[in-house]
């Protein structure tokens, strides 16, 4: 199905977050949900799940997140009781600590292979078994400089159609309806691909 993003984006610009999932999901065969369980994550998974208990939820998990985060997941994941899908880089981390001495700074060109290695490569493994025509997901304008030029509504590269349903929510309103709904956050997370806190690490660009 084509849709018109100009569209979709006017219609839903001041609708709260469930209905513009609710629609998502409804003109949807097989939408998935992107998480990395870092901060505001429990919001977009528990309004998806309420939406849809079993929409599929895709994690790659580059090895390499924090004590907290992980046990944030393992909270979440049965609290909400997600239908997810683990997606793993193929060499462990033991192994790339051998060959790059772990992980590369940014301005080392290795760099752009290890985000290849422990990100970019899942996250497209889990597109190809999942096939999803919606892909929902956290982004919200404020993260980053390439994140403000986006909307509620985009497309991947791949012409998938991207929701981002607390797009243009503020990091005190998410919170709020974390707090209304009684969901954890999570505070530690780290992305070793991004480093920086506005970094991209490519799988939102491409």
């Amino acid at each position: 199905m084509e849709f018109d993003l100009s569209t979709i984006n006017e219609q839903f610009r001041d609708e709260p977050p469930d209905r513009i999932i609710a629609w998502a999901i409804s003109n949807s065969k097989h939408p998935i949900v992107s998480t990395n369980f870092g901060p505001h994550e429990a919001a977009i998974l528990y309004a998806c799940v309420k939406q849809k208990p079993d929409i599929k939820v895709i994690w790659c998990d580059s090895g390499y997140n924090t004590e907290e985060t992980y046990r944030h997941a393992d909270t979440l994941i049965a609290e909400l009781k997600l239908e997810i899908s683990i997606y793993l880089p193929r060499k462990s981390a033991a192994h790339r600590q051998a060959v790059m001495g772990g992980v590369p700074d940014i301005d080392d060109p290795l760099h752009a292979d290890f985000t290849e290695e422990v990100k970019l490569e899942p996250f497209s493994r889990a597109m190809r078994d999942h096939q999803p025509d919606v892909w929902l997901n956290n982004v919200r304008k404020g993260q980053t400089t390439f994140r403000d030029s986006l909307d509620i509504a985009s497309k991947s590269s791949d012409g998938i159609l991207k929701i981002s349903p607390f797009f243009f929510w503020s990091d005190h309103e998410i919170q709020a309806y974390l707090n209304a709904n009684d969901l954890p956050n999570e505070t530690s997370y780290f992305d070793p691909t991004k480093v920086l806190e506005h970094r991209e690490c490519g799988l939102h660009t491409r």
